[in-house]
């Protein structure tokens, strides 16, 4: 026994060593990789309290408040929502402590790059604390999440645009025929790949002798959209390049895929409700890798001043001189220290709130919800418009990118 607490109180000092070993090696330009990995981490809680705290759960009164106890399913899902309300109100607060930091010179910025150890112990007492919450709070946050998640979508069709323009601007800059002919064969590939995806949704989403017009109209609407992308983009007026529009176009078939997939279970017209076990595994795996590229993605392009994180008013390092000399020393680390920074440390935070309630989501399967009377709540039909309505405003903000300079030719877009 007593060996047994010796080597306990061994790995457990070990385990804070290298906790502070790791904190204290986080610096200014590992700060972004950090935060993902303080949201990857909620992802691995969240995905083992799924698995695990239902037997728990069951056994806390102020959660099990119900006359019948609800089935496993139920727990899995508050348990999600529970952490994923932590993770929200963490990054939420950090977003809001950090509106208006213009320069390095604010004290704010220190406390967005450094502090990892106070973070990471706030982190886990605020996830800590939302098991301590009635069911009704997180109710209303569920409900919530599913428009979080609709502007969390959005935000990923501006990564989405940024990175496949940066991607075509990048091959085309090389000027050398190698890189246009790779151009066309990716563009020829996500367009193959378009219209085969839509030919299987035809298949499983529309079944014969079934009255399936809504999603017909669905589908439908999503190929309108894709020859729209082609002809606006072709068009002479505005000499866009095909790659965006077909990368655009894939986006868009996997979005109406993604709403088909989450109608109810019981749908006539939902072909995939035989091998549900297998296409909701499918879904979450792919949904949480976009998730998990979309943040990665937004921390490293938010090193650049020129991206969208970037604040508008940043002031220009140098833009005013001491009035008394100082030495070298104390003058380079002003200098320093009078950099603007590089992108918005709050729209940085927001980022992943939304991607919290997004990640919840994907881990409850858009389906269930937390009912008054402890009983699974069927919300699949407004899962299924936050997605099209998502793939709807792509488009939209797709052609606006490329006709926007020809309406506005003086303005910078």
């Amino acid at each position: 026994m007593w060996a047994a607490s010796c080597l306990a109180s061994c790995c457990a000092a070990c385990a804070c060593d290298a906790c502070r070993t790791v904190v204290s090696g986080i610096s200014r330009r590992s700060a972004r990789i950090a935060y993902c990995g303080l949201f990857a981490l909620s992802l691995i809680v969240s995905w083992i309290l799924r698995e695990v705290a239902a037997p728990l759960m069951e056994k806390i009164p102020w959660i099990n408040s119900f006359h019948t106890t609800p089935n496993r399913e139920w727990f899995e899902t508050d348990a999600v929502l529970r952490v994923s309300l932590g993770n929200f109100l963490f990054f939420t607060i950090l977003a809001i402590l950090m509106i208006g930091v213009k320069n390095q010179k604010d004290p704010r910025d220190s406390m967005h790059h450094g502090g990892w150890m106070m973070k990471i112990i706030c982190w886990c007492l605020m996830v800590i604390f939302m098991f301590f919450l009635p069911n009704g709070i997180i109710s209303f946050y569920e409900t919530i999440s599913k428009f979080g998640s609709g502007l969390f979508l959005l935000v990923q069709v501006v990564l989405l645009l940024d990175f496949v323009h940066s991607w075509n601007d990048k091959w085309v800059g090389y000027d050398e025929q190698f890189w246009y002919v790779a151009l066309l064969a990716v563009s020829l590939v996500c367009y193959v790949a378009t219209f085969a995806f839509n030919g299987l949704l035809f298949h499983f989403f529309t079944p014969s002798g079934q009255d399936c017009g809504l999603n017909t109209f669905f589908i439908v609407m999503t190929l309108i959209l894709i020859f729209g992308f082609a002809v606006v983009t072709l068009h002479p007026s505005v000499g866009g390049s095909i790659l965006p529009a077909s990368v655009l176009s894939l986006y868009c078939t996997y979005l109406c895929y993604s709403a088909l997939a989450s109608e109810p279970r019981d749908y006539e017209c939902n072909g995939l409700h035989k091998h549900s076990k297998a296409v909701s595994s499918g879904t979450l795996a792919l949904g949480l890798l976009t998730t998990v590229l979309s943040v990665v993605y937004s921390a490293v392009r938010a090193g650049s001043s020129t991206t969208l994180l970037s604040p508008p008013s940043s002031p220009r390092a140098g833009a005013g001189k001491p009035l008394l000399p100082l030495d070298k020393v104390d003058e380079e680390e002003e200098k320093e220290r009078s950099k603007p920074v590089s992108y918005s440390y709050s729209f940085f935070h927001l980022i992943f709130s939304l991607a919290s309630m997004y990640s919840a989501m994907l881990l409850t399967g858009w389906s269930t919800s937390v009912g008054e009377n402890g009983n699974l709540v069927d919300v699949g039909w407004p899962s299924v418009w936050v997605r099209i309505v998502t793939g709807w405003a792509t488009a939209a903000l797709f052609i606006w990118s490329q006709v926007a300079p020809i309406l506005f030719p003086d303005r910078e877009f």
